[in-house]
């Protein structure tokens, strides 16, 4: 299922598009889309059920803003350095075990919001991410059968940074990475059943109309499995826990001087294989 929260911001309501690509109204089957909900094996039956009567109302999806497609999100953890060739661009050497920082849930934003550049920035940076949202909560997992039971499902995630902030003022990265609006989120939650091979996924990235970015999650260091089994021994995940996996070659931080840094006025654009796409206006905090 491709399941989504449509309206104006913070009046979301939970919304699901159909095989044939119709926005349908959830509404009246659940009350949102969140971590509750993907625990709940009885509600995202109701969920399935209504999707394929093909009864639910339709929405007009015409200047309908999408919002994030997960509602209370408990925490995002990030992977950092997660791909190979990422790691060559920037001359750094791969992690012997996975790198993890952290963003806040107030970082999200919908897929098409405006991305504020913050003041003084001068190294505001694109990555486009796989993110795996929780769905069964997680601790000290042994296997990578057992991380994967654990995914409710998959999203497009931007995980925007400064690098300024991130290298060089001092502490951990936390400073570039949580700047408000620095994590759109959707447009979809694609049910993980609806991914065959989260190992084989095409990542894409354009500023301006350029493609800057274009990846495949098969040149992760450390698998989905892997990653979820790993974060599981250092914190408990929950339902409505959210991962966002790393990013693939070209950024700007890995491009020769003067880097392409983005501005205010700059557009970006992103997308998954089968997960979706997204849209975002850079303007001044």
């Amino acid at each position: 299922m491709k399941l989504l929260r449509v309206g104006t911001a913070g009046s979301e309501r939970p919304a699901l598009l159909d095989a044939g690509g119709i926005l349908r109204d959830l509404s009246g089957v659940v009350p949102d889309i969140d971590g509750a909900l993907l625990a709940d094996d009885a509600a995202l039956g109701r969920v399935r059920a209504a999707a394929e009567s093909g009864e639910l109302p339709v929405l007009d999806a015409e200047g309908l803003r999408v919002g994030p497609p997960l509602a209370r999100i408990g925490k995002i953890v990030c992977i950092g350095l997660n791909y190979h060739d990422h790691a060559r661009e920037t001359g750094a050497e791969p992690p012997a075990e996975p790198v993890i920082f952290f963003k806040a849930a107030d970082t999200v934003v919908g897929p098409d919001d405006t991305v504020l550049v913050p003041r003084g920035s001068v190294k505001t940076d694109w990555e486009v991410e796989l993110a795996v949202v929780i769905g069964r909560t997680a601790r000290y997992l042994e296997s990578h059968e057992e991380a994967l039971a654990r995914v409710a499902g998959y999203a497009v995630a931007h995980d925007v940074s400064e690098r300024e902030f991130q290298i060089e003022r001092g502490g951990t990265w936390d400073k570039g990475k949580n700047c408000e609006t620095f994590n759109p989120l959707g447009p979809w939650l694609v049910t993980a059943d609806e991914v065959s091979d989260p190992q084989d996924l095409s990542l894409k990235l354009w500023v301006n109309g350029e493609l800057k970015q274009d990846g495949t999650t098969a040149e992760q260091i450390f698998s989905v499995a892997e990653v979820v089994r790993y974060v599981s021994q250092f914190m408990t995940l929950y339902p409505g826990d959210v991962i966002n996996t790393g990013t693939p070659a070209g950024v700007a931080l890995g491009r020769p001087e003067p880097k392409p840094y983005l501005r205010a006025g700059d557009v970006v654009e992103l997308e998954i294989g089968g997960l979706g796409r997204q849209r975002q206006e850079f303007k001044p905090a």
